[in-house]
């Protein structure tokens, strides 16, 4: 029965502890059951909060007991990835440098999760101040791949994929600067939402690239994902680059047929120097949503092959403008891969990140003019099948390829514009998951959800789950 309670989605387990037919102390035990078994080999989490938790559950059933049902996160076990602040607890950003930060407040995505009635498991490993695509923690230990163990999970938000992949959390939460949701929720057979930049507040959230960070869920559904982006956003003056918009309302509405949407398929960017057997799987989702109803149009947006450079420029820029003093004062302290990054960033000039900020404006109406034709865009999360542990290439068609570069180049353009994008598990290569990037105009975070949603229900991965953890 543990295992069972573990493995439900947020909104299978919501009406059950609603009715009270199962309690939140339940759920939560059989989650930490998990972690507390499987952790030592997967290496998800960096501080697990089991007390606390535990005392959280029980505040949760006593509540709905009382009739104070808060809503479908109420008395659900998240995780966070820890460079979301949690007051008086440690966030250390996957470093030896905040190895000890404590927060005094909460960041405000904890809040309205914390005032929905979340459960707090603890605090996800992560890459390193979130600065790489797998999960190759010098500090905090290398997180594996739940589906095999020797593969990478992503990153940099690797430990919140793995995480729910293992039924160590219901749902977790992810940042994402240039695919940090993305990567790791495909390779980790989960869904990622990167929201609309300013759509969930950063506030409380250890800054990456400021014109680029983004907070989202990471869950075993997307009605999941639809739930918690529901409890999240909303305008936060506290956060400079927050929307003023009220609070999203999607998962009431959320609709299984694609009748009356048109999809857009970008050949030359999204299908270019993609796996051929990723592809296939790809196009194969495709037409099951054309099964759905769908209409789906080819179409041209010649900028997005400069998106890769200009945000390169900016995210490197940002970054190592953020840690400028500890790179000079600390530089030993960081990990090489991390401190040769953020060297990197003091290279460009003023002249190259405005110029990256120009392609970046260009870019942004070139977009906006493709939604006026069709209401998604659609195509591999990821060109690349999931690289072992260790290696910084990855096989691309028989041939050897950077596996950063290849991690980010489909990626970057929802990065750079600041557009939702929904990365949901749509088959299997070799045994491991494949995902399908679904990308809106800005503020159209329903549309990718519907659209991810009626693929959803096709059942793309069959019974298939992770399981190689399970024998470690």
């Amino acid at each position: 029965m543990s295992a069972d309670l573990a493995a439900l989605a947020v909104h299978e387990l919501a009406p059950k502890l609603e009715s009270r037919e199962v309690s939140p102390v339940d759920v939560t035990e059989a989650v930490l059951e998990n972690v507390a078994r499987y952790d030592d080999t997967l290496r998800a989490y960096i501080d697990v909060y089991r007390d606390d938790a535990l005392a959280s559950a029980r505040r949760a059933e006593a509540e709905i007991a009382g009739g104070r049902y808060r809503g479908p996160l109420h008395g659900v076990p998240l995780g966070i990835k820890d460079n979301i602040y949690f007051a008086d607890r440690v966030t250390t950003m996957g470093s030896k440098i905040h190895g000890d930060f404590v927060s005094r407040h909460n960041a405000t995505v904890v809040d309205r999760l914390a005032e929905a009635g979340a459960v707090f498991l603890g605090k996800l490993n992560m890459h390193e101040y979130a600065l790489g695509g797998t999960t190759d923690n010098r500090y905090y230990g290398t997180c594996r791949n739940p589906w095999a163990l020797d593969k990478s999970p992503g990153g940099s938000s690797g430990g919140s994929g793995a995480a729910v992949a293992a039924n160590m959390a219901t749902a977790a939460l992810g940042s994402d600067t240039s695919g940090s949701i993305r990567i790791p929720s495909t390779f980790c057979g989960v869904v990622g939402l990167k929201p609309t930049y300013g759509r969930i507040s950063r506030f409380g959230v250890f800054p990456e690239a400021w014109t680029l960070d983004h907070v989202g869920p990471m869950t075993r559904s997307v009605k999941d994902a639809a739930i918690l982006l529901d409890a999240m956003s909303g305008y936060d003056p506290r956060d400079p680059g927050s929307l003023n918009r009220r609070s999203t309302d999607t998962a009431s509405s959320l609709r299984e047929s694609c009748e009356g949407l048109t999809i857009g398929v970008v050949e030359h960017f999204y299908f270019n120097d993609v796996d051929d057997e990723i592809a296939g799987t790809v196009r194969d989702a495709i037409d099951l949503l054309r099964q759905r109803g769908a209409k789906v149009r080819t179409i041209s947006i010649p900028g997005l092959k400069d998106a890769e450079y200009a945000l390169t420029i900016i995210d490197t820029c940002e970054t190592s403008t953020v840690h400028r003093a500890n790179l000079r004062d600390r530089a030993e302290d960081y990990s090489d891969d991390v401190r040769m990054l953020l060297e990197c960033g003091e290279l460009p000039s003023a002249v190259d990140y405005l110029e990256a900020q120009q392609i970046r404006r260009h870019m942004r109406a070139e977009v906006q003019e493709a939604f006026d034709e069709v209401d998604v865009l659609a195509g591999p999360t990821l060109p690349i099948r999931t690289p072992t542990i260790g290696e910084a290439t990855a096989k691309l068609n028989g041939r050897d390829v950077d596996a950063l570069e290849n991690l980010i180049r489909l990626v970057g353009p929802a990065s750079l514009l600041g557009l939702p994008t929904l990365s949901v598990p749509c088959g299997l290569v070799d045994g491991l998951p494949v995902g399908m990037q679904l990308v809106g105009p800005a503020t159209g975070e329903q549309v990718v959800l519907d659209v991810g949603n009626a693929l959803e229900s096709t059942s793309p991965l069959g019974d298939s789950r992770a399981s190689a953890y399970l024998d470690a």
